[in-house]
């Protein structure tokens, strides 16, 4: 028997989670939207109570620097976010959801979490706490490697 691997396996499911929201009615319906530019809208619109900058959404998202600034810089051209000054450091720009990102955000979630529910479609709830202790502990080790 084959060993399996697990990144292999991980990025086959990632493909298959992207594909899915890519290809949801919602997202076919909002011209241009990609599912990272959802997750990202999905997450400024959770955290609006807040100041949220570039380096929170690479260390959340794990993307690098020169990523999620290519991802933002189109994002903004889409009109979806807005890069805004804040008051204790003139270096730093908040990122900021467009009205119509807002506008958007409901089908979006929407598509989000149909994904969520059918990738764990099955799993009791003990299941799904080992699984995420699992990931977390991936994501730790890669981190800690990654240094």
């Amino acid at each position: 028997m084959k060993q399996k691997s697990i990144g292999m396996e991980i990025r086959s499911l990632t493909n298959l989670i992207k594909r899915h929201i890519e290809n949801s009615q919602h997202f076919q319906d909002i011209d241009g939207i990609s599912g990272v530019n959802g997750w990202i809208i999905a997450y400024l619109y959770q955290n609006e109570n807040r100041d949220v900058f570039q380096r929170d959404l690479e260390e959340r998202f794990s993307i690098t620097r020169s990523t999620i600034s290519r991802v933002l810089k189109i994002m903004e051209q889409k009109g979806l976010i807005e890069r805004q000054g804040v008051d204790s450091d003139a270096r730093l720009k908040k990122l900021v959801l467009t009205k119509k990102a807002k506008d958007i955000y409901q089908a979006i979630i929407t598509d989000l979490r149909n994904v969520e529910t059918k990738l764990m479609k099955g799993f009791s709830q003990e299941e799904k706490d080992t699984l995420f202790s699992y990931i977390e502990r991936m994501k730790n080790n890669m981190e800690i490697d990654g240094r």
